[in-house]
């Protein structure tokens, strides 16, 4: 579906009267004009690139990406006020490559007549396939569209690379909460758009209560100040208090995308907390990854990693826990699973931490990928083959507990000169380091006996 200033007058003084009859707050309350627009002073203050390039009317084509709720498609509207250009609008999820097409040629036409330049909004550009993206390539190149795109992801995942250098990136931030008070504020005064024409009056706690729980999200605090506001009847004055706005505000959704970046940031904040010994960022991680719907399975795969990558043998307990909390987690599923992933993620967390084991496996990689490969010694192969004894296979090898001391000097790794695992002085791991030092000094005890034997 298409809208257009030109053929349909989108914002014409009369259709918003109309709309905002029943509109809700939060739609009725958005910007009319650049200085009404409130937060992403960033890239909006004076003097800012956004600023510079409206004043001028010299629109290059632009990608607004944030979270919801923090003006993008208002600013979209703002933009479509001000520009001198005509305007067209598409949502992402409903437009066809049709749809886009017949715009293209709108603004072919517009500018073989004379008429000036198209600017085509598009919302939720990311649920756009990368056919429908390509589209737009060619005439926003040659500067036939202006294209304004609004995301909830990050671009340089879910559009087209070339759509993404054509265009200037603006990352919305969510807003602070003095920002989301003032709109509150000039929600409850407005007597044209908003809800001035009440007797209302507010407590202060209930204000700051919406500002903090919206998360920056000015739709979702203005919606619940709404209902509270509806929730009163006709009575006046009618008394917001914070228990009304409470039972008001909506359970908070969780912005999470189980394939997108917010998936990938998520899992890396949780594994890195675990890493860094934190088991309050570790348990928030973990929440916020529960809360948005991440799968048991992935969660205890990222428990299960850093337990082997980060403890080691630091604590092997970790790994055994880790392993114990997938399968419990799995067995018993959503909501108690929640339960075993924490307890094995605090015991990460706050487990001694070596990568010593990971790391040396690393150094045997590199040094399979990129040295000569070593033969099997003769004593090492297996003597079950046929005709292994013939050939001497295995004759030499000494079996280590025929030794009193559980260990005997043998090569194992012929031509062997770089050291794979260096155990650390942390928790069990000191043990490790403490008996590989009596092997190496048993290793060198006997070198000293063969060198005398020699001589």
């Amino acid at each position: 579906m298409t809208e257009s200033n030109e053929t349909r007058s989108l914002f014409s003084s009369v259709e918003e009267a109309n709309l905002s009859a029943v509109a809700p707050l939060a739609l009725r309350m958005r910007p009319r004009v650049l200085e009404d627009f409130v937060g992403q002073s960033h890239f909006l203050g004076p003097d800012k690139l956004l600023s510079r390039m409206l004043r001028a009317d010299r629109l290059t084509s632009l990608l607004f990406c944030g979270p919801p709720g923090v003006g993008k498609t208002s600013l979209a509207r703002v933009i479509a006020r001000k520009t001198k250009a005509s305007f067209s609008a598409l949502s992402a999820p409903s437009a066809s490559v049709t749809d886009i097409r017949a715009i293209i040629a709108s603004a072919q036409d517009r500018l073989a007549t004379g008429r000036g330049r198209t600017i085509l909004f598009i919302d939720e550009i990311h649920r756009f396939n990368r056919a429908q993206q390509d589209v737009l390539l060619k005439d926003v190149e040659e500067g036939i569209l202006t294209l304004i795109g609004a995301t909830t992801e990050n671009p340089y995942f879910s559009l087209n690379s070339a759509l993404v250098s054509r265009s200037t990136l603006f990352q919305f931030e969510p807003l602070n909460q003095e920002e989301v008070l003032n709109l509150l504020r000039v929600a409850l005064t407005d007597t044209d758009r908003g809800l001035g024409k009440q007797r209302i009056e507010v407590d202060v706690a209930a204000l700051r209560f919406l500002a903090v729980t919206c998360a920056g999200d000015a739709r979702k605090a203005l919606t619940a100040l709404e209902v509270a506001v509806l929730s009163q009847g006709q009575t006046e004055p009618k008394q917001i208090g914070l228990k009304v706005v409470k039972e008001s505000m909506q359970r908070k959704a969780i912005p999470y995308d189980g394939t997108g970046d917010t998936h990938y940031d998520l899992a890396s904040a949780f594994q890195k907390s675990m890493r860094g010994s934190d088991p309050d960022a570790t348990l928030y991680w973990l929440a916020r990854m529960i809360v948005g719907g991440e799968e048991v399975r992935f969660i205890a795969r990222r428990i299960a990693v850093c337990a082997a990558e980060d403890v080691g043998n630091a604590d092997p307990t970790a790994t055994i826990l880790a392993a114990s909390a997938q399968q419990i987690a799995e067995f018993v599923g959503l909501p108690e699973a929640q339960l075993p992933l924490a307890q094995a993620a605090i015991y990460v967390a706050c487990a001694p931490k070596s990568n010593a084991s990971s790391a040396g496996m690393f150094k045997a990689l590199h040094a399979v990928e990129n040295e000569p490969i070593k033969p099997v010694p003769l004593h090492l192969k297996d003597r079950h083959s046929t005709g292994a004894g013939k050939a001497g296979v295995a004759a030499e090898y000494h079996y280590p507990h025929d030794d009193p001391r559980g260990f005997v000097v043998q090569e194992y790794l012929p031509n062997h000169t770089e050291t794979y695992y260096s155990p650390t002085d942390r928790g069990r791991e000191r043990n490790i380091r403490l008996y590989l030092q009596s092997l190496q000094s048993l290793i060198q005890d006997q070198g000293r006996t063969d060198d005398h034997a020699g001589a």
